[in-house]
């Protein structure tokens, strides 16, 4: 009886097997695709017609700082900018940001030097376990273009959107006064490639 079980079981997933998968959204005709990616020109991508924005940049682009979250629109971390203004990804038609101008975390920095909201993330703990950070740093870069002195119901106002688990936020908004505390102070952030100094001092270290 055990046997014939588990031969019934075996005809029925390989008739599973063979069969063809259904996508939940149906493949749009392809179309071709362009835009500037982080100052980047990305030309002639082949993508479907009803593609999502967060599938063309992760799977197309190659900018995987790009997180998919809930595919809902409620956390925040599929968040990028498209001509400046902060959208979210998941819920954006690839085909809308046609020959725009979109910048993902990948693009904050300027070469080696981070963003100051990027250094003070670091510095201050608004990053914890670090997945919803991308979303977090689009959002507040954008807020700091437009206002170099949010308060805190500013700052509380532009990263509604955006959901964290660890923190409990107040480390992220001392983190944006931080960084607008250096660009206020036309501070330059040092390169990120210089040698740090060891962040924990006084450990011992084991002698190879």
């Amino acid at each position: 009886m055990a046997r014939l079980k588990c031969l019934l079981y075996v005809v029925c997933m390989s008739g599973m097997s063979n069969t063809p998968h259904v996508p939940m959204i149906p493949t749009g005709e392809k179309t071709s695709w362009n835009a500037i990616i982080n100052s980047r020109n990305f030309d002639n991508i082949n993508i479907d017609s009803n593609a999502i924005l967060l599938d063309v940049l992760r799977d197309s682009t190659g900018m995987l700082g790009v997180k998919r979250g809930c595919d809902l629109g409620t956390c925040g971390c599929c968040a990028v900018l498209i001509d400046g203004v902060p959208k979210l990804s998941c819920l954006t038609l690839a085909a809308e940001t046609k020959g725009k101008e979109i910048t993902t975390v990948e693009g904050l920095a300027d070469g080696a030097h981070l963003h100051p909201i990027q250094k003070t993330f670091a510095e201050c703990g608004g990053s914890q376990c670090g997945f919803c950070t991308p979303g977090f740093l689009v959002v507040i870069s954008a807020l700091l273009n437009e206002n170099n002195n949010p308060n805190d119901k500013e700052i509380k106002d532009a990263i509604e959107g955006n959901l964290c688990r660890c923190t409990g936020y107040q480390q992220i908004i001392e983190s944006v006064h931080a960084a607008a505390n250096i660009l206020n102070s036309k501070e330059e952030v040092e390169d990120n490639t210089t040698a740090k100094v060891d962040p924990h001092p006084g450990i011992d270290r084991i002698q190879e």
